[in-house]
């Protein structure tokens, strides 16, 4: 998630992650804002499947992309277009990332769930009031993660599993940071090219292929973060050149390379998600 207009003032936001790794391809992190503020932020892609669960007393945020709009518990997609946030007040939300073979046994249908926001209630019907007010009612986040790890345990198992040789391909995109050739990914799994980018597309939502282009976005935008020049950036990503890098990260952003650089939400991603390792680059 990527700031443009009025960020959260993150010295005002108290931020939980769990004590211990769950499941995984999934991870959450829970936030709570306490001072009331207004917020208008954009939403640009992950490599992950998005859920958010409002546990705001108030009205908590209004979700716009594409004309469409969505309020409280939502499940954004992988590729969301032009997603804004708005709200104020105090809120509080967990805020729950799963990888796309994850994603698609906990909600099913990821080709419907790429590139747009849907309310929870929508994906989940009564199941999603029943653990807003699970959670809502916790004692602690200790408790609600644990409370959302079993929750999301019980669905993990009622949808036949994404085919191992799709969950591999994606898992070697991510390690190798997008920098893989779908091709000899087919081999290593022993299908086609024409099989692996089928069954790739139908169960995860998205094309190996874009998948590599996402998964790459991603680190390159962590770097820029981090502080490291735009040249520098292009170069340990696997971009051709910089303006290479400037169209990649305006097509998945819709920001500049300096804009990213700056992104809030991006400041604060080692506290939310300190798995995330980012590596040096000269």
């Amino acid at each position: 998630m990527l700031s443009t207009e009025t960020p959260p003032d993150w010295a005002w936001m108290d931020i939980a992650v769990p004590r211990r790794s769950g499941r995984p391809g999934i991870s959450m992190a829970g936030f709570r804002q306490r001072a009331p503020a207004l917020v208008d932020i954009a939403m640009v892609a992950h490599p992950s499947v998005t859920l958010i669960i409002d546990l705001s007393e108030g009205e908590g945020l209004v979700y716009d992309t594409q004309g469409r709009h969505e309020r409280g518990s939502v499940v954004i997609g992988l590729l969301p277009g032009g997603l804004r946030a708005t709200g104020g007040g105090v809120g509080e939300c967990l805020q729950i990332r799963l990888e796309p073979a994850a994603a698609a046994a906990v909600f099913g249908a990821p080709t419907e769930l790429g590139g747009t926001v849907v309310s929870l209630e929508d994906v989940w019907g009564r199941d999603a009031g029943r653990a807003e007010d699970r959670l809502r009612a916790a004692a602690s986040w200790d408790e609600r993660f644990t409370i959302a790890v079993e929750i999301l345990g019980r669905r993990l198992g009622a949808r036949p599993p994404v085919d191992p040789e799709v969950v591999y391909t994606w898992r070697r995109t991510l390690t190798s940071r997008g920098r893989v050739r779908v091709d000899g990914l087919a081999d290593e799994v022993g299908w086609s090219r024409k099989r692996l980018w089928s069954r790739f597309r139908s169960q995860l939502g998205i094309t190996p292929k874009r998948a590599a282009r996402l998964v790459r976005f991603d680190h390159a935008a962590h770097l820029l973060a981090a502080g490291h020049a735009a040249a520098s950036v292009a170069a340990e990503s696997g971009y051709v050149d910089q303006p290479h890098l400037h169209r990649e990260v305006k097509a998945f952003a819709g920001l500049t390379p300096t804009a990213v650089a700056v992104a809030p939400w991006l400041a604060i991603d080692d506290v939310a998600w300190p798995v995330r390792a980012v590596s040096s680059v000269e």
